[in-house]
């Protein structure tokens, strides 16, 4: 795990629970695995359905300032929200994307998982893709400690749904262990090289 800050952006559209996925996130990490965190939101004119963003910037030490600068990983949940965001990425960074509802990426540097296809078939709800999407975030990010997560997600989830949204965290944290990571290009900006 990094010394250095490091941030991470959720992003699609309102009603998705990316904020609630962001949340859990930062509670983990705070709150269990003993790191400085800090969690920033924000919403597209229309909250439903709307462009959607939460950030998490972790560091080991103190947090000067508290939005994302330089994104080291982006979730995106929608095409319109890796359009959007995909610019702030380091160039070392990594995005990851539901495979159903992104089709068009901009760098090889990427990871598509079907979040949504996951949550419906596996879970039997789709509502619970940001947790599917939470565990590949946690998994393919190396900052938080699985554990940490699981504690963090049943403390905050509604009572009565602790077994589904746990079974969709691990869902997603098995999905993001098939992925080989050391076989992506090294920069999102090696794609952008080649053509310049």
């Amino acid at each position: 795990m990094s010394d250095e800050r490091y941030e991470i952006r959720f992003s699609g559209s309102g009603g998705q629970g990316i904020i609630t996925a962001a949340v859990v996130l930062a509670d983990a990490l705070g709150s269990f695995d003993n790191k400085y965190v800090c969690q920033t939101q924000s919403y597209g004119p229309e909250a439903r359905g709307g462009k959607s963003k939460a950030e998490v910037v972790i560091s080991s030490s103190p947090i000067d300032y508290p939005k994302a600068l330089e994104v080291d990983l982006l979730l995106a949940m929608t095409q319109t929200a890796c359009d959007a965001y995909f610019f702030d990425i380091k160039p070392e960074g990594l995005l990851v994307v539901d495979s159903g509802l992104v089709e068009q990426l901009p760098t090889s540097r990427a990871v598509s998982i079907p979040f949504t296809h996951i949550a419906r078939k596996e879970i039997g709800r789709e509502l619970v893709a940001n947790m599917v999407a939470l565990g590949a975030v946690g998994y393919l990010s190396n900052q938080v400690g699985l554990g940490s997560l699981e504690k963090a997600l049943l403390a905050r989830v509604p009572k009565g749904t602790e077994k589904m949204n746990s079974e969709a965290l691990q869902a997603g944290i098995e999905a993001a262990r098939k992925i080989d990571i050391d076989s992506l290009p090294r920069s999102v900006l090696s794609d952008w090289d080649d053509e310049l």
